[in-house]
């Protein structure tokens, strides 16, 4: 069960391996583009591609859809990116249901575990694989592994390295369970942090902040919803950013340094340079080619 790109990788992993996939469960299709056409989830795009039965139920509650799965005879739902499973579904296979999470539980429990592990500027995060409870995120952990954050990774980065590393994962973890190796460990519950649904809106930069925050909140909301300042009445999206800790004389927000390839803003605490912007309705560029069609100078100020 799973909807967007993050879960093909463990479908497809589990279609290559010895494991037989009864059913694959996924979203509704959804009118995109300016034609407003239905187009297929990604789960199910790959599904179709590897020729497995689909099923995109309206409910995960309906009597029907839990008679559907019951009847499959499955020894285990294994859930990437879905929704969440009433009781009714977790008891429909034998051993229940297993989710790939992206963070190491008990921390970053919910929706957007790789963005607030970056903004908050962890230098680790991982994947967990767990049994599903009714509480969200709460399930005994049967395989963890921790990955580096770099200072250069973005939220796009972090969700690939994840998704990739988690599909093996997963097959591994079916072995266990059909061979009966696996030790399922509780989570600690005083150790739990949240990881809330993120909003476009988080995304507006708070010059005042310190650079290497504000460094964090870019990378953490890139490629989407992205971070954004403006420039006169023009938004601006910015996606990669470096940063030091030295100081101009400015106030925050303010362009310190501009050169041909660097552009400098004064922050709270640090100065930072942005790597990669986005002009509204301009395409996204490395900063030297949009510094050529940018009239800022020193002095000039961006505003939240």
């Amino acid at each position: 069960m799973g909807t967007p790109e993050f879960a093909v990788p463990g479908l497809s992993a589990i279609a290559a391996s010895p494991h037989n996939i009864k059913l694959v469960v996924t979203g509704r299709d959804k009118a995109v583009g300016r034609g407003r056409k239905l187009r297929g989830t990604p789960v199910k795009q790959q599904a179709i591609h590897l020729n497995l039965p689909v099923s995109q139920p309206e409910s995960l509650k309906s009597p029907e859809f839990i008679g559907e799965i019951a009847s499959l005879g499955a020894d285990v739902i294994v859930v990437v990116a879905f929704r969440i499973l009433p009781s009714e579904l977790i008891n429909a296979a034998r051993l229940g249901a297993i989710n790939l999470h992206a963070s190491l539980l008990p921390k970053y429990r919910g929706a957007a575990p790789i963005n607030w592990a970056i903004i908050n500027g962890e230098k680790e995060t991982g994947y967990t694989i767990f049994q599903i409870k009714p509480r969200i995120d709460t399930g005994d952990i049967l395989m963890q592994e921790a990955v580096p954050i770099s200072e250069r990774d973005t939220y796009g980065d972090l969700y690939e390295r994840l998704s990739r590393l988690g599909a093996p994962a997963l097959v591994r973890t079916l072995d266990g369970l059909e061979k009966g190796t696996l030790t399922a460990i509780p989570q600690k519950d005083s150790l739990a942090t949240k990881a809330p649904k993120i909003y476009p809106e988080m995304g507006a930069i708070i010059w005042s902040d310190p650079a290497e925050s504000i460094k964090n909140r870019i990378h953490g909301l890139s490629p989407s919803p992205g971070a954004y300042t403006h420039y006169g009445k023009k938004r601006i999206k910015i996606f990669r950013a470096d940063y030091t800790r030295e100081n101009g004389n400015y106030l925050p927000g303010t362009i310190g340094i501009r050169d041909k390839k660097r552009l400098g803003i004064q922050t709270g605490a640090g100065m930072l340079f942005p790597l990669e912007l986005q002009l509204e309705g301009k395409k996204v560029l490395p900063a030297d080619e949009f510094l050529r069609g940018f009239p800022g100078r020193v002095g000039d100020s961006f505003q939240s």
